[in-house]
């Protein structure tokens, strides 16, 4: 399998730190308001990116962080006069309630920041420790200049980064390009203890405290949206890779790029936005996530009316094609059409950087074939159709019909993934899985080598 990697800029070779396991993180939304197509295209890409790594046989853990203290979030809550945790709390339940509406179930975890405390407090004390940080009057921030690689992912150079600076009212930085940490607390604001006083964690921070907490230093796979790379991604590079000493935070980095509207960024401070659930409902989830699909991850997607109806009649095409083979007896000749040909030509496309598009058009070719020829389709024939469409779906999530993962099976591979962790005598890795369960309703115990599990 290759990868697009963003560090490298070349197509790859995927070689997982654990054999058969890849640990995936991914940024997650600041919620402060309902996500719109632009986010739901980032989350959709992963989504599926998930779910093809497991259908390649991969035991995948795929953690994603949701930013629930932030700047944002106090604004939010200053306009709908309430306070920010409330905000927090609502726009989390919206998120999760999209990302069920459009099919997104391939996320393991969870993380609120909020809920990572003292990992960040301990993350900028080593940081302060090895001479990476320092405090002011009104925080804690990251020296760039002390990282040499600082710029490396985005191929920013660091004198061009320091001039282009937004520079805020702040004499005591050392550097305009330095970061924020930790933020003292101001009159009003939520606030937690620390050595450095009452105040909160700075943005970039709680991914890698997160990201440590499940994962250690290092993991395979980081990704998010293209508009993260710099300077967020760069910072949690500087960070990770200053409290570690490794040469990597992650192994490989996936962006997906924007998608735009009238040749502008979609975004909510511009205005130009059409929600997610506007979309799902006005054109259903198979289509949205066929619009998303149909498209280079890597490469800009416009939004407009006629791109989401045109992806809608691609997916009644594939839909009707699918329910002629399911209605089909099967008692024709045959047809010579060799499934496991097809099957593995899908496959090979998204083996080759995650190649969507190029899968999808395979799948449009196959379906072509298969409306082509169906009246003399036998009863393998009808079997490998409908065996072939279910792998279709699986990782794409075109059809209506619902033919992933139970909930069991995913508590199953999560048990799995404890069981390898506690063989390799990763206890706090284990430890943090069953905490997962228990705090998802589920109770485990462990009998020898074996472990039950029930709802509680």
């Amino acid at each position: 399998m290759k990868i697009k990697d963003t560090l490298t800029h070349n197509l790859v070779e995927f070689k997982p730190i654990h054999s058969g396991r890849i640990n995936l993180f991914v940024c997650g939304p600041t919620v402060y308001n309902y996500i719109h197509v632009g986010n739901g295209r980032l989350f959709v890409v992963f989504d599926s990116f998930a779910r093809f790594l497991r259908e390649e046989g991969y035991e995948v853990f795929y953690l994603q962080n949701i930013t629930d203290i932030d700047d944002k979030i106090f604004r939010k809550a200053s306009e709908d006069g309430t306070s920010w945790d409330v905000v927090a709390k609502k726009f989390v339940g919206e998120f999760l309630a999209d990302m069920k509406s459009v099919g997104v179930e391939s996320v393991t975890f969870y993380a609120k920041a909020t809920a990572y405390i003292e990992q960040i407090i301990e993350q900028i004390s080593t940081l302060i420790r090895k001479g990476y940080a320092y405090e002011t009057n009104d925080g804690v921030y990251y020296d760039v200049t002390k990282f040499k690689d600082y710029g490396k992912l985005s191929g920013q150079d660091l004198e061009m980064t320091q001039a282009g600076a937004r520079v805020e009212v702040n004499e005591d930085k050392r550097n305009a390009a330095d970061f924020v940490l930790w933020k003292k607390m101001k009159p009003g604001e939520p606030y937690w203890d620390s050595p450095w006083g009452k105040g909160r964690p700075g943005w970039h921070i709680e991914d890698t405290a997160i990201s440590e907490a499940f994962f250690g230093a290092e993991y395979d796979i980081h990704g998010g949206g293209s508009d993260l790379i710099f300077p967020h991604h760069e910072a949690e590079i500087a960070q990770m890779r200053a409290i570690s000493g490794k040469k990597h935070l992650s192994r490989y980095w996936m962006h997906v790029s924007m998608l735009i509207m009238d040749k502008e960024k979609m975004s909510k401070s511009l205005g130009n936005i059409v929600r997610l659930r506007d979309a799902v409902e006005k054109y259903g989830p198979e289509t949205f996530r066929f619009f998303v699909l149909n498209s280079s991850f890597d490469s800009l997607l416009s939004y407009s009316d006629e791109a989401m109806k045109a992806a809608g009649e691609t997916v009644s095409r594939i839909g009707e094609s699918y329910r002629k083979v399911r209605s089909c007896r099967g008692s024709g000749p045959g047809s010579g059409l060799d499934f496991s040909v097809r099957r593995e030509a899908f496959r090979e496309k998204l083996r080759n950087g995650f190649d969507t598009h190029g899968a999808l058009t395979e799948v449009m070719s196959t379906v072509t074939e298969i409306n082509r020829t169906l009246d003399r389709f036998n009863s393998g024939e009808v079997k490998d159709a409908l065996s072939y469409f279910s792998l279709v779906n699986s990782i794409m999530g075109i059809l209506k019909e619902n033919l992933s993962p139970s909930g069991s099976r995913l508590i199953e591979n999560l048990l799995k993934a404890r069981k390898e962790a506690r063989l390799a005598g990763n206890y706090q890795f284990s430890d943090t899985i069953r905490k997962i369960l228990e705090d998802s309703g589920v109770s485990i115990q462990d009998n020898g080598p074996e472990t039950e599990w029930w709802y509680s």
